[in-house]
């Protein structure tokens, strides 16, 4: 994925196969397990085209390597390779607008209102002043007054 890095969970030896019955190759490839998703399900890179000793052709979407009784072909579309393209665009696209909701929320999280303030409590938006009904007592009981009051 273009721009994405990421190091493997781990690796795995698997069995691939290509061909027909009468005509197989099948060796074992190292493939290395990643953590993200996307449009396809495993990469075949130069390790794989080394082992079987294909040869890939980009032009017509053709993979040739030897087998037994003679050459094996893997053929694809144009409309196949084009879903695929738009598959893993989709899949990019999707996961950096995660990314950015992610970002956004964290951020919201940040901004979190105070412990102390209750839900429903009353919070006056200007600034008030607190006096003491009682200046002997030292209790909490006091009245607000908006210091934003005009003296008129």
């Amino acid at each position: 994925m273009p721009g994405k890095r990421t190091r493997p969970l781990e690796r795995i030896d698997l069995p691939v196969c290509f061909g027909t019955p009468s005509n197989i190759r099948k060796e074992v490839l190292n493939f290395e397990v990643d953590g993200f998703g996307g449009a396809y399900h495993a990469i075949l890179g130069w390790p794989c085209y080394a082992k079987f000793m294909a040869v890939p052709n980009y032009t017509y979407l053709k993979l040739k390597m030897p087998g037994p009784s003679g050459i094996i072909t893997i053929e694809s579309t144009y409309e196949h390779v084009y879903d695929c393209d738009v598959e893993c665009i989709e899949y990019a696209e999707a996961l950096a607008e995660a990314e950015t909701l992610i970002a956004h929320l964290d951020q919201l999280s940040g901004e979190a209102p105070d412990s102390k303030r209750r839900v429903g409590a009353f919070e006056p938006v200007e600034a008030i002043k607190l006096i003491p009904i009682n200046p002997t007592c030292l209790d909490d009981r006091a009245l607000r007054i908006s210091t934003t009051l005009d003296i008129k």
